[in-house]
């Protein structure tokens, strides 16, 4: 596994998780393998309705334009999925295989995980950012989903799809999700896990939570929340200061989800990788660079400018006014500053 892998390529620097068609043959070749002679053309599709969606072709919607949440996000998670579906195949029993058919339904669930980012042209009309819905997107993408299955024939994963993308975030206790195959279950933790360590392992992780993750959470809400009139609560001062956070996420929440919550389904990625693990290696060693960057306050070793991939091209520059803005409209008022909130990254 490379060190030195190109900024929009997967942990093993060999899928270009930046080009919809690159992901797309990957994710074939591994549910080929899984489930010879099975049809892909329902992924096909969805592959195809994914990469409008978020390039702002697809009818009603305006593209992507969250820059951290953008399109090689979902790509380098669906990925991830599609191994972790390939591994646990390959290590359980017959009766408690996900088949074809729920595989295919997990991969279209994390295609539009987070479709709840992107603006419809009537419905979001008073919104001027995705990242305006971060404390709800999952829900929205819930909502899409519904929406979406019906159009690819699938109607009958609506309940399921649309309750598993929640394994991607904060809105519901994770616990009280209840589904009637324990099956599906392993589809949202396989899902949940895929999210996580995809983009923790991301090569640029760091660069992206400090310029990009920080500005969705201004916009959002996250970093600065109104209290009562004229009061702030501020989480995250900056994004040097979400990042001197992340340490503390990553011990208590991310850990957690991973290993309780999740029941470390991130070890069937090891079946096709000959007992390692490069995500969790990638996560591993982006965490220990973060904490010498912490140790000796050096930020200039952050240095990464990795490219956008969006469907609204003035996206970055845009989302850039809005936080200079919204941060502006906080100067004069109470702004204590709080615990931080341990919010999904």
């Amino acid at each position: 596994m490379s060190q030195d892998r190109r900024n929009d390529y997967d942990v093993t620097d060999t899928v270009q998780v930046s080009n919809p068609a690159a992901v797309r043959e990957a994710v074939h070749e591994l549910f080929f393998r899984t489930f010879p002679g099975t049809s892909f053309d329902k992924l096909w599709l969805a592959f195809y309705d994914f990469e409008r969606l978020f390039t702002g072709r697809y009818p009603g919607y305006l593209g992507c334009d969250t820059t951290y949440h953008d399109m090689q996000h979902t790509l380098d998670m669906t990925l991830a999925l599609a191994r972790l579906v390939a591994g646990y195949e390959r290590s359980v029993e017959p009766a408690d295989k996900l088949g074809s058919a729920r595989a295919q339904m997990a991969i279209i669930t994390s295609l539009f995980h987070d479709s709840g980012y992107i603006r419809h042209i009537d419905r979001d009309k008073d919104f001027t950012n995705g990242a305006e819905f971060t404390l709800y997107h999952v829900s929205r993408s819930a909502d899409f989903l519904r929406r979406y299955l019906p159009e690819l024939g699938l109607k009958q994963d609506v309940a399921v799809s649309s309750m598993i993308v929640h394994f991607t975030g904060y809105e519901l206790d994770l616990d009280d999700i209840e589904l009637d195959d324990p099956r599906d279950i392993i589809c949202g933790h396989l899902i949940g896990t895929a999210d996580l360590i995809a983009q923790m392992a991301d090569r640029c992780y760091l660069e992206k939570c400090r310029d990009r993750l920080y500005k969705e959470f201004v916009v959002g809400g996250v970093a600065v929340e109104k209290g009562g009139p004229g009061e702030y609560m501020v989480r995250y001062k900056s994004g040097e200061d979400l990042l001197e956070k992340t340490p503390m996420f990553y011990q208590q929440v991310m850990r957690d989800r991973l290993n309780r919550k999740f029941n470390r389904v991130y070890r069937y990625i090891e079946v096709l990788y000959s007992g390692h693990n490069p995500y969790i290696d990638a996560i591993r060693r982006n965490i220990t660079h973060l904490m010498h960057i912490l140790d000796t306050g050096d930020w200039s070793l952050l240095r990464r400018e990795p490219a956008f991939f969006l469907g609204v091209t003035s996206a970055a520059y845009e989302i850039e006014q809005l936080v200079a803005r919204q941060l502006k409209s906080f100067r004069g008022t109470s702004v204590p500053t709080s615990d931080p909130l341990l919010m999904p990254v």
